[in-house]
């Protein structure tokens, strides 16, 4: 297994206790800790065994210190990892919902160190050496026209040396600001277009393929929690038939029933093939997703699939599709169990969940 690399903006996890809204926990006290999507996946995958790189851009402060230190802790790479001085670390702030009361995040991340670095700060040729996948979603290309660009010219240099490249879309509606007046979507459908072509393994959730690219399901309304799961496998013929050069197409499929209770799965579309898997499935290949009844947090659930995908796509003994959505099916399942973005779950936990051990009995 060769180096993995991930870039991204990590910020800093603010969160009132339990199920406590802002406005009941400030002024108050709020739990700080490190999460985003490409430092979630950098962390997981190290935690599953993997060698993981994450390269972001930091503040020259304290703050910065402690980001560094949290990541090597996890025994993620983080030699090129840009420090900014004068800048700022992005923050976001997070209320877990609870029944039918949606989670709830605010950003607070303008002018951070990354959004303010330019491309040519970092040294894409040396920076994948050694490296045979790299990582990105289009959370970072979101952030300002700055880290856009930073993106493009990492995926066209990954790309140039061979690299195997990924990309969850990750469309989120509060972000992409910085080119008005186009709306959020038209340019995040703008911006991915050009990123696309560079991109081997596209992962997207039931809803992202429509916001950022227009495909839509035939059938469902993932807002409202009617997923037609069977819909999604001509989504992802679609995508592939708009970007010829993808050799796979993951989607998760999330049916929210609640805030607390969701059922959770996913399918792996395999190009060669012309094939979808789903996963988790019975016997007969039928589909039947993991009811988590009893969530403890959501957010970075769908990076815990990205890390999980990419571990066993990139670990022989997982690489057939059907095993690797699998696989990452049950990472992510799993994440719903843990407490803050990174997914605290070992590769052994997986494979328990996957042999049948998902009863929460005690381990002794």
């Amino acid at each position: 297994m060769s180096k993995i690399v991930t870039f991204g903006e990590v910020m800093g996890r603010l969160a009132p206790e339990s199920f406590l809204r802002l406005a009941q926990a400030m002024p108050g006290r709020l739990e700080f800790t490190f999460g985003g999507a490409e430092s979630n996946v950098a962390a997981s995958l190290a935690l599953l065994g993997a060698e993981a790189e994450f390269v972001t851009a930091l503040p020259d402060t304290e703050l910065g210190d402690a980001c560094l230190a949290y990541f090597r802790g996890l025994g993620v790479g983080t030699s090129n990892i840009l420090r900014v001085p004068g800048s700022r670390l992005g923050l976001y702030f997070v209320e877990t919902g609870a029944n039918q009361r949606p989670s709830h995040v605010v950003y607070d991340r303008a002018h951070s160190a990354l959004a303010r670095a330019p491309a040519s700060a970092y040294p894409w040729e040396a920076i994948f050496d050694g490296a045979a996948w790299f990582h990105v979603s289009g959370i970072t290309p979101a952030v300002s026209r700055a880290a856009a660009e930073s993106v493009q010219a990492a995926v066209e240099t990954a790309r140039r040396l061979g690299l195997t490249v990924s990309c969850d879309l990750n469309f989120r509606k509060k972000l992409w600001r910085w080119e008005p007046p186009l709306a959020p979507r038209d340019l995040a459908g703008k911006t991915m277009r050009a990123l696309l072509p560079f991109v081997d393994v596209l992962i997207a959730n039931e809803e992202d393929a429509a916001d950022v690219l227009g495909i839509r399901a035939a059938a469902g309304d993932a807002q409202a929690g009617r997923l037609e799961a069977g819909a999604y496998p001509d989504v992802a013929r679609e995508i592939r038939r708009q970007f010829g050069q993808l050799r796979a197409v993951a989607i998760t499929l999330r049916q929210s029933v609640s805030a607390t209770h969701n059922n959770w799965g996913g399918l792996l579309y395999d190009a060669a093939s012309d094939a979808a898997h789903f996963a988790p499935s019975d016997e007969s290949g039928a589909y039947r997703p993991y009811a988590i009844t009893a969530i403890v947090d959501r957010v970075g659930g769908g990076d815990a699939f990205a890390a999980g995908l990419i571990f066993a796509l990139t670990t022989p003994a997982l690489a057939a599709p059907e095993r690797a959505v699998a696989f990452a099916a049950a990472a992510s399942c799993l994440a719903h169990s843990v407490k803050g973005d990174v997914n605290y779950a070992s590769r052994a936990e997986v494979e328990a969940l996957l042999a049948g051990g998902g009863s929460g009995r005690v381990v002794r």
